[in-house]
């Protein structure tokens, strides 16, 4: 605060006489000087009068921490928990790749993970899943820990939930309700919203947990009343499942319904003589990426599982001018649970009637032929083992060139590309242009000028072998379906005599 000059003999003298109406004026004044007698009193630092009326921040409220792990609790409010992990088969390579997965699936789901723990045993306790004594170790790292959550790797009966927890006093749960919560968060669309609802009421179906007689209902009085009509009646949790139930008889119809939508487009594709690749493969194997690399479609790109799950069709153009359609679908996992693949049966159709299945594989995983069993194991439940495959190893560019070469021996059928560099889409390219199926009648037809649809039908629909302009008309040798083919009739010359 400034100072003025010193008071006036007046004002000392009133000062002394009557300080605190001294203190009230030199409270109205804008610059006052300090004085002893009146300022000494006052409590803490002065300001001006705008100072005085501003916002002012109070130091050492704020919960904000330096610390990078700590803020990102604090923010997002991660759950913090600790995995665990049967390994009844395989090395102890595979059990750690196992567990390194549920780590991500975690991740992707917001949680943060403290400690990751795995029990060598033939089989999972028919109680606990990793059996009494090791719960109450595990109840010893929960508490060390600080965590709130344990996460199975694998999927644990309703029994084995109720004992594991009774054991370690904090919530559990298992792969499969992991990976519905993902699917819960990343579902955007109506039908994937609806498949991702009547997936976890499924699972969630034989898990209810009742809170006993006291929430049950009376029977009523019967046709004669009297005493012994009455009795416990229908439970809460009985009605519990019998709404759940009432609420899947009404999804399974709205899925249905939007099915419907996707046959009709898939049919009217069908009568066009469209062909269709359906890119399958490995969640974060690149799939997104290669969709947009090939079509441009603007897809959602994330570094994270289960990213995008509502199927993409896009319109694309081989080399040589033949349109088919791309589409991209939900990624897989090993151990996919069953109630996903039910749900999700009517968007894994469309890998089933593709003409082409585009199998992408990450080339930079530790180990891409587990990837690549899970998915044919789940191509093979949908009914698709019929379909051409072409393994498209993806992030060729951050992949081991070891890998590469083994992965590029042993699957006869593949080649490898980079969805973020470009490097392999041309061959790719080329490689879709010859394995899609090609037009079955091969015929050569000289077409007037006049029907330059007819021409343009065959660029489109067919495949253009060659094409000539004579006088009297086109002079097209064209491989085209049976339908376009009889149109073509009228104009194929006759045959020399």
């Amino acid at each position: 605060m400034t100072s003025s000059s010193s008071f006036s003999q007046d004002t000392q003298s009133f000062a002394q006489n009557h300080p605190d109406g001294l203190r009230a004026d030199a409270l109205m004044e804008e610059d006052v000087a300090w004085s002893h007698e009146i300022d000494g009193e006052r409590d803490g630092d002065q300001f001006d009068r705008s100072e005085r009326a501003a916002l002012r921040r109070v130091a050492g409220l704020s919960t904000e921490l330096e610390d990078v792990t700590e803020v990102e609790y604090r923010q997002l409010r991660l759950e913090r928990v600790v995995l665990v992990g049967v390994w009844t088969s395989g090395t102890a390579t595979d059990a750690d790749n196992s567990l390194a997965e549920l780590a991500a699936l975690a991740e992707t789901a917001g949680a943060l993970v403290l400690d990751g723990v795995i029990q060598r045993r033939d089989k999972p306790d028919a109680a606990t899943y990793i059996g009494s004594g090791k719960a109450d170790e595990l109840r010893d790292i929960v508490l060390e820990t600080g965590a709130d959550t344990v996460i199975c790797d694998g999927e644990l009966s309703p029994g084995q939930l109720i004992h594991l927890e009774d054991v370690v006093k904090v919530k559990v749960i298992d792969r499969t309700a992991l990976i519905l919560d993902i699917f819960a968060q990343h579902a955007k669309s109506r039908e994937g919203k609806a498949q991702v609802a009547l997936a976890q009421m499924q699972y969630m179906l034989p898990r209810l947990r009742g809170w006993g007689q006291s929430l049950s209902r009376q029977m009523g009085g019967g046709s004669g009343g009297g005493l012994a009509t009455r009795g416990p009646g229908e439970t809460k949790i009985e009605t519990d499942r019998r709404r759940i139930r009432e609420k899947m008889a009404k999804m399974r119809r709205e899925i249905a319904d939007m099915k419907t939508g996707r046959d009709i487009k898939r049919q009217e594709r069908r009568r066009n003589k469209v062909p269709s690749v359906a890119i399958a493969g490995y969640t974060n194997a690149g799939k997104s990426s290669l969709l947009n690399r090939l079509t441009g479609a603007g897809v959602l790109v994330e570094n994270s599982l289960f990213a995008t799950l509502d199927p993409t069709v896009r319109r694309a153009e081989t080399p040589s001018g033949r349109l088919y359609t791309l589409a991209d679908t939900v990624g897989f996992v090993r151990h996919l649970p069953h109630h996903l693949v039910e749900a999700f049966r009517s968007t894994m159709e469309e890998v089933g009637d593709s003409d082409l299945i585009l199998h992408v594989v990450d080339g930079s995983h530790p180990a891409p032929e587990e990837q690549l069993a899970a998915v044919r194991e789940v191509v093979r439940d949908v009914g698709a083992t019929k379909v051409p495959e072409i393994v498209v190893v993806n992030k060729a560019d951050a992949a081991d060139p070891l890998v590469l070469q083994r992965l590029l021996r042993n699957e006869k059928h593949s080649i490898a590309v980079s969805a973020r560099t470009g490097q392999g889409i041309a061959e790719l390219l080329a490689l879709i242009d010859v394995e899609l199926p090609h037009p079955a009648v091969e015929i050569e037809a000289l077409v007037p000028y006049t029907l330059g649809r007819l021409v343009a039908r065959a660029h489109s629909d067919g495949e253009v072998l060659s094409e000539e302009h004579t006088p009297e008309g086109t002079l097209l040798k064209v491989r085209v379906h049976e339908e376009l083919a009889a149109e073509f009739a009228p104009y194929v010359p006759a045959p020399a005599a």
